[in-house]
């Protein structure tokens, strides 16, 4: 009897030609070349990862599609192919068929997303967000809608963090079936339950599934109470929320652990009950548009059928005779994928009157300046005000202009409509669009569930501006470096995350960093406290970029001064770019909210006396000069990229 060993006869990979696959023939390498060779590396594994799922959806369409409809044994051919898989890779039947799962969603609901994997504009460990985040679009009229949607999001220049992907995705397909969505709310509404698992070693794990916005306000509560120990406690962030979680539930006793007497740290016991009669009041920011809070609104004739090229021509439909109709003319399922009608971002304090968990909320609505498919319009936040607890507070824009959505072709339609195929015209139920929220720390919400929060007593809607072309104040009148209360929501409402590539924080949890260093001294040489001198970032990431070597810049784009360019140049030289997705395409309303520029301090602070010494300029404006220096040899060499001189010779 002979044995063959899997995969045997094939070239090990160490053996391959690293030139040939585009891989530096060694590892060791200076860290600005190994840095290239990541990124390519990182576009291999995207390459190889989209093969296997062609491989595995081969494999299903060999072994399990003929059979799927009648195959009624439990071990069904599913589970057997997912089987032959897991048993040839080594890994457990679970990940076999998540992987059968996904390659099959590819193939079938996500085949632009699956070319976008294929050339490495997105990463792997993005697919499985997509795949399980449209699960319900399957066979639906709208899926390929959906597909050309999410698609041409992940191809847009910037980095994705995980956050940022799930609240586009989930906004694509909110904005598609939105009474899907609602259905489902009512449904898990219904099914709130507080479950407990017996784990090992003695412990257990308790799941208590509430509305988000309870569970926000909850998180916020438990995070407080664990905050008060002194440095010297030994346990870890997590299981002293578990403990403070624990005695808020029991009204139990919660204290420091640390080994110091109780006479040396004040933080030994606390009484939970004064501590809830001195805390502060939990603000919860929700951010949504006023159309959104009065209900859904008709959608545009042409949204109302599928134009999906997926789908066959219905027969009997003479097409020449609308020809001359731009609706009826062949189009790309990329090319009918229209913004949401919205009008003004609204931010509403979370708190919902179905949240047991007490909670207050406090909102403010958002501006922006970012380019979108719809007319943009903002809310601003206002900086938690004084809110009681179990009230919401709802920031609205006043203007109530809903912005029309605009239809536009892309470079792909052209090619879609080579096939002069019209795709099918079937009703897909849609004759209402609704708009979305987004709750900090959660994401996208439907609009159901807005107007849920927005009809609780509790809750104070709060219009940035007043609907006219006056512009906002920037800055506090008393204080040009401090950002007004309408400048800071619209910036955090903007950005929706840390800035940061890669960064999930809320931007709503984070400070507001100037991105060209503020000049006390002489303010006129930058830092501008305006809506394009302010970017939201983590507390580590502005650390990182005040004390560190990394130089991040923010500027209107040359093309579409509408939407801003970031970047974050690492101290290897690298030039990274900042998120692809922000609040403008949640909200379209924010750009039409502006702000006045900021004042300019003509006096200079004075100068040291003359008996001391001191430098040309202090360390720290030396250091931000250099910066500035940098940021404008970036923005040069970025415009000589992208619009070269008429007499610079072809790349030969």
């Amino acid at each position: 009897m002979v044995t063959t060993q899997v995969g045997a006869g094939a070239t090990p990979w160490a053996a391959l030609d690293h030139i040939a696959l585009g891989l530096p023939a060694t590892t060791d390498l200076p860290s600005s070349q190994a840095l290239d060779g990541l990124v390519h590396a990182a576009a291999g594994v995207a390459y190889l990862k989209w093969f296997e799922y062609q491989l595995a959806a081969s494999m299903h369409a060999e072994l399990v599609e003929p059979f799927e409809d009648e195959d009624r044994r439990e071990l069904d051919a599913h589970t057997r192919c997912a089987a032959t898989i897991a048993t040839t890779m080594s890994i457990t039947q679970g990940a076999a068929r998540t992987l059968l799962t996904d390659a099959v969603a590819l193939r079938d609901r996500l085949p632009r997303v699956a070319e976008c994997l294929r050339d490495g504009v997105v990463t792997p460990h993005h697919i499985r967000t997509i795949v399980s985040r449209t699960e319900l679009i399957e066979g639906q009229c709208y899926a390929a809608l959906v597909d050309a949607d999410i698609a041409r999001a992940l191809r847009r220049p910037g980095s994705w963090s995980p956050a940022r992907m799930e609240a586009m995705v989930d906004m694509m397909v909110d904005r598609r079936d939105p009474d899907a969505v609602r259905a489902r709310r009512e449904k898990a509404k219904r099914n709130r339950e507080f479950t407990v698992e017996i784990g090992r070693d003695g412990l257990a794990s308790a799941t208590d599934t509430r509305p988000a916005e309870d569970i926000v306000a909850l998180h916020a509560s438990v995070t407080r109470l664990a905050a008060q120990v002194c440095p010297k406690d030994t346990r870890s962030k997590a299981a002293r929320a578990s403990d403070a979680h624990y005695a808020l539930i029991t009204q139990t006793g919660f204290g420091c652990n640390c080994d110091r007497p109780i006479t040396d740290c004040r933080y030994k016991n606390i009484d939970l009950t004064k501590f809830a009669a001195t805390a502060p009041r939990i603000v919860i920011h929700l951010v949504t548009d006023t159309t959104t809070l009065t209900g859904p609104v008709p959608a545009p004739e042409n949204e109302r059928v599928c134009r999906s090229p997926q789908h066959l021509p219905r027969p009997g439909v003479d097409h020449a005779a609308v020809e001359g109709d731009p609706v009826a003319s062949p189009t790309s399922a990329e090319s009918v994928a229209a913004e949401p009608i919205l009008s003004k971002p609204v931010a509403t304090g979370s708190a919902s009157a179905e949240s047991v968990a007490p909670k207050t909320s406090g909102t403010e609505p958002a501006a922006a300046t970012e380019p979108s498919a719809s007319e943009p319009v903002a809310t601003e936040t206002v900086a938690a005000p004084s809110v009681s607890l179990d009230r919401v507070d709802v920031s609205a824009d006043a203007d109530e202009t809903a912005a029309v959505p605009a239809h536009t072709c892309d470079a792909d339609a052209a090619d879609d409509a080579e096939d002069h195929t019209r795709g099918c015209e079937e009703p897909m139920g849609m004759d209402f669009v609704d708009g979305v929220g987004f709750l900090p720390g959660i994401g996208i919400i439907s609009g159901a569930h807005v107007r849920d929060l927005a009809a609780d007593p509790g809750t104070i809607i709060r219009p940035l501006g007043d609907g006219t072309d006056t512009p906002l104040p920037a800055t506090q009148p008393s204080n040009p470096y401090r950002p007004s209360a309408a400048l800071d929501a619209y910036v955090r409402t903007r950005d929706l995350f840390c800035t940061w590539p890669g960064c999930n924080r809320p931007a709503w949890n984070g400070d507001l960093d100037h991105i060209t260093e503020y000049d006390h001294t002489h303010p006129e040489r930058g830092g501008r406290t305006d809506a394009t001198g302010l970017g939201a970032k983590c507390r580590f990431h502005h650390l990182l970029k005040t004390f560190g070597d990394f130089v991040d810049d923010q500027y209107p784009d040359p093309t579409d001064p509408s939407r801003l360019i970031r970047t974050i140049t690492i101290p290897e030289g690298r030039t990274v770019l900042g998120p692809a997705f922000t609040g403008h395409d949640v909200h379209p309303g924010l750009d039409t909210i502006v702000f006045d520029d900021p004042p300019t301090e003509t006096g200079h602070r004075p100068r040291p006396t003359p008996a001391e010494r001191f430098r040309p300029a202090p360390r720290t404006e030396q250091k931000h000069a250099r910066r500035r220096q940098e940021r404008n040899r970036n923005r040069l060499r970025n415009a000589m990229k992208h619009h070269p001189p008429d007499d610079t010779p072809p790349p030969f």
